[in-house]
């Protein structure tokens, strides 16, 4: 099968995209399809050092460089859908067109080239628009380019062949677009678990870490965090909870000025750190953070919830419940969730944690298995070659996965494991 692949950041930019496209372009490449992909030639984040590209055709086009601001982002994508649907109509037609969401709208270019050269076309939503625009507060409920966007967007979910949806909290907010939910597969996203390993966290035993890693930006939630990283250096003096930042995002600056001003002594800020040392980067936290605003729940999906499972690292999620975080920790009972705003509940569970270091050990154990049994790299890029049809060429040994994957257009509920403790 040929295959076009359209997203604005593809190999080497580290960008989260751009690896989980780089991992199923590889997947598609060695089970025997032609594959193309299509990107910009300026990255967002920093390169993936070491790795070798994938095993496909790929074509850099022309694009004003990505920047932060508005008019930025605008001159940006809009010179990438230009010179994207010029190029995808001089090669050679397929016949299966995967489009993502960077930048937003890139779905319009796989309904185009559907209707010119008679393609399939499935769109990997990996955030929702126009729903995170107006969640984040770029665009105004119910307004112009709320309704614009909106309808542009849903025209091609409408004419499109399929919709990877990245959680149960994604699906019903497609839903409740309108789109038809036999249209709609589940896949969760996924990492790769031979890089990233469970590695015991160096540094004194005696102190609680919390690691955040990734980015942190407008959609993650951290007022919470912040009013019980406070609270537990104002109350409990010798508490031995330290907190780990790794990672870049729009909220970063935001952070380290409440660090300063407030002049927090448990908080510990590090640079972004690149595919190759996440396993190592990881290893520097008892405890994974993951937060999420309420209002962006299904709009978006955290994706640091796989590299922390990977790691062998429970996670405590901040968040709203019916987010795919939050399921996660219900069927598996692999960390924690806490409300937005519950600052006290969060410092309560944290000197809990503190004092009951079995309860970490138990929920990281059940954290890695549940990653080994369901989001392993092998298993995720699977699942989406079952939904394309894009079925492996050499057959057998992924035969269980593909069937698992090809059998979750509607999921089945998530399980009620009992947790180590919960908020």
């Amino acid at each position: 099968m040929r295959i076009l692949l359209l997203n604005q950041f593809f190999w080497p930019d580290a960008a989260a995209t751009s690896q989980l496209l780089t991992d199923l372009a590889r997947g598609m490449a060695e089970n025997g399809h032609e594959v193309y992909a299509i990107s910009a030639d300026g990255g967002y984040a920093i390169r993936m050092e070491g790795a070798a590209p994938p095993p496909v055709e790929m074509h850099r086009v022309k694009a004003l460089p990505f920047v932060r601001g508005k008019l930025g982002r605008v001159l940006s994508y809009g010179s990438f859908y230009v010179s994207a649907v010029v190029q995808g109509l001089r090669l050679p037609r397929p016949d299966l067109v995967l489009t993502l969401t960077t930048p937003p709208l890139l779905s319009l270019l796989g309904t185009v080239l559907k209707r010119l050269r008679g393609s399939r076309h499935f769109i990997w939503e990996m955030d929702m628009y126009p729903d995170v625009a107006v969640d984040l507060g770029y665009f105004r409920r119910g307004g112009v380019l709320d309704r614009v966007v909106g309808r542009l967007a849903d025209v091609a979910r409408e004419r499109a062949d399929g919709i990877i949806a990245l959680g149960e909290c994604m699906k019903a907010r497609l839903v409740a677009r309108g789109v038809a939910p036999e249209k709609i597969w589940v896949a969760d996203n996924w990492a790769d678990g031979s890089a990233i390993q469970p590695l015991a966290r160096p540094g004194d035993p005696a102190d609680l870490v919390v690691l955040y890693s990734g980015n942190l930006g407008l959609a993650h939630e951290l007022d919470t965090v912040t009013g019980a990283i406070a609270a537990l250096e104002a109350e409990h003096a010798r508490s031995q909870v330290r907190f780990v930042f790794a990672g870049s995002g729009g909220r970063r600056a935001e952070l380290a000025e409440f660090v300063r001003v407030h002049n927090l002594h448990s908080v510990d800020m590090r640079p972004y750190v690149e595919r190759g040392s996440l396993s190592e980067s990881l290893a520097a936290g008892d405890i994974g953070l993951v937060t999420q605003r309420d209002a962006t729940c299904g709009s978006v999906v955290p994706s640091k919830v796989y590299g922390l499972l990977a790691a062998g690292r429970p996670i405590l999620f901040v968040g709203p419940a019916d987010a795919t975080p939050a399921r996660i920790l219900r069927r598996f009972g692999c960390g924690w969730h806490v409300g937005v705003g519950d600052e006290r509940g969060l410092t309560e569970l944290l000197v809990t944690l503190a004092a009951n270091r079995n309860l970490v050990r138990v929920a990281g154990a059940r954290a890695r298995q549940a990653f080994d049994n369901h989001f392993t790299l092998p298993l995720g890029v699977a699942r989406i070659l079952g939904i394309l049809g894009a079925t492996p060429v050499h057959a057998g040994e992924l035969d269980l996965a593909l069937t698992e994957g090809e059998l979750r257009r509607t999921a089945p509920p998530y399980e009620h494991v009992p947790g180590p403790l919960s908020r």
